[in-house]
């Protein structure tokens, strides 16, 4: 039976370091030795949890389940958010797998599994090789942070001939600049710290407005097909909805436990739509990893060790604001 390290959450002693042993492996299951995580804001509102921690995961094949049809031994795979599905409704067949009613997602479903461990176990129908140029360590945040941005990019209309406003130059926003900009929209990074600018324009944006403290946000002439959040920041609606196009997309990508709210006026005057999003399908994953190993989109990323000290120093990193910008465990 494979056995295994894992790391879990506690709601008092912080990170718990565990073993689990999983029977042999049936059916389309995968032993995949981990070599790198992705540490994500989501892994923090579970860091309380008796579960194992981790949802970006990279590494390599070491053992195949008796149907198993593609993967080998040896092969680089990465897995995200997403675990299961059944396959068979509406959802599923409509290549929406991320919102079958039986889908299994991290922090319900697997919770003796996660990528803060030496190795998981892994269906074949929910792991993706990862493209030969891409790293261990830079595909590691790309199965959830790539895979909720690209979603949001490439799923609902958007185009080259589009303008984008990104909303944070973080953990998401860095990778939405570079994949929008690679599409070949006009992308609008917007900002509360002027000291970004030129990592933004060189990630891609064509253009950067500081917000902080502003009642009006100067982007010019410029209004935005789309608006990105990709901070957990209170919005003044004031101060944006002045730079949509009428019928914009309003898009908030960071998850937070409160109601969102906007002015009604405005959202039924000049037709905005409140486009809601999560991770991506498995058909969408695959693209995204294909056009970043084409146009090299990369994550900027800090390292830690894939252990209990480095895992409890790349969360306090992350919840100080200090990660630049995608925290990556990597494997001893």
């Amino acid at each position: 039976m494979p056995s295994f390290k894992v790391y879990k959450g506690s709601a008092s002693d912080g990170i718990q370091e565990a073993n689990t042993t999983k029977p042999e492996l049936t059916g389309d299951q995968v032993l995949v030795k981990i070599t790198a995580s992705g540490l994500c804001g989501t892994d923090l509102h579970y860091k309380t949890a008796d579960m194992v921690l981790g949802h970006e995961g990279a590494g390599v094949v070491q053992q195949i389940g008796p149907d198993v049809k593609t993967l080998k031994l040896g092969d680089r795979v990465g897995w995200g958010y997403q675990a299961n599905s059944c396959g068979l409704c509406e959802q599923c067949l409509s290549s929406n797998d991320e919102y079958c009613p039986d889908r299994e997602i991290y922090g319900v479903a697997n919770l003796d599994q996660g990528s803060f461990a030496e190795a998981v176990v892994w269906r074949e129908a929910f792991l993706f090789k990862i493209p030969d140029n891409i790293t261990d360590n830079d595909a590691a945040p790309l199965m959830c942070g790539g895979a909720t941005v690209w979603n949001a990019l490439h799923r609902y209309g958007l185009s080259s001939t589009s303008t984008v406003g990104v909303i944070g130059v973080g953990g998401l926003g860095h990778l939405a600049i570079q994949f929008a900009s690679k599409m070949g929209m006009n992308v609008v990074v917007l900002s509360t710290n002027e000291s970004k600018k030129d990592e933004a324009l060189s990630l891609g944006a064509n253009s950067f407005a500081v917000t902080n403290g502003k009642e009006a946000i100067n982007i010019g002439a410029t209004k935005l097909d789309a608006l990105l959040f990709t901070t957990s920041v209170d919005m003044e609606w004031d101060a944006y909805l002045p730079l949509l196009n009428p019928q914009a997309m309003i898009i908030p990508l960071t998850i937070h436990f409160g109601n969102f709210s906007i002015p009604q006026y405005p959202l039924l005057g000049f037709g905005y739509r409140i486009q809601g999003t999560v991770v991506s399908s498995r058909g969408e994953l695959k693209k995204m990893l294909k056009f970043a190993s084409r146009n090299d989109v990369r994550p900027v990323t800090m390292l830690f060790p894939l252990n209990k000290a480095g895992i409890e120093d790349s969360i306090k990193t992350l919840s100080d604001g200090k990660m630049r910008y995608r925290g990556v465990l990597v494997a001893q």
